[in-house]
């Protein structure tokens, strides 16, 4: 076979070709456009990440029982003990009685979120405690990044 030797025309492979390239475009054009759709619906699974990151290191030091790194995530300050007196309106008894094993929920073991939602200048998160069927709201200030209990409750659903 020589360089001007050129198999012949296959109009039924060319046919293929075309259509299997065509169904792939569609596809993939399929596949972002509903990408788009979903995230435009539940927007609040990537919006508030950062809040949501901040709760789930909050609750994984509360769930070691390291209470002392979680009283420095929950007032966004790592050196809160070199002056505790700056956070006396809450201090960390009060807050050993609220998220140590005496608290309402004993021994914190799991946590997992539900919701979250921008309400002020705050995202408040909605999570649920140990399987406790009744959620706890936290809320995350967006400017001092603080943790604290939140006086609103999403609404998730019947």
């Amino acid at each position: 076979m020589t360089l001007l030797d050129a198999p012949s025309f296959d109009a039924r492979r060319a046919r293929m070709t075309r259509t299997l390239s065509i169904s792939g475009v569609v596809v993939l054009a399929v596949a972002f456009f509903g990408t788009i759709l979903y995230l435009l619906e539940r927007p609040w699974q990537f919006w508030h990440w950062p809040s949501d990151h901040k709760v789930n290191q909050f609750m994984a030091a509360v769930e070691g029982g390291d209470l002392n790194k979680a009283y420095g995530l929950w007032n966004h300050d790592v050196n809160w003990q070199q002056h505790p007196q700056q956070y006396q309106p809450y201090g960390i008894n009060e807050f050993t009685k609220d998220w140590g094993p005496s608290s309402d929920y004993g021994t914190i073991k799991s946590h997992t979120i539900f919701i979250s939602h921008r309400v002020g200048n705050g995202v408040v998160i909605g999570l649920y405690v140990n399987g406790n069927s009744k959620p706890l709201f936290l809320r995350v200030d967006s400017k001092s990044k603080t943790i604290g209990f939140s006086p609103v409750e999403l609404y998730s659903g019947p």
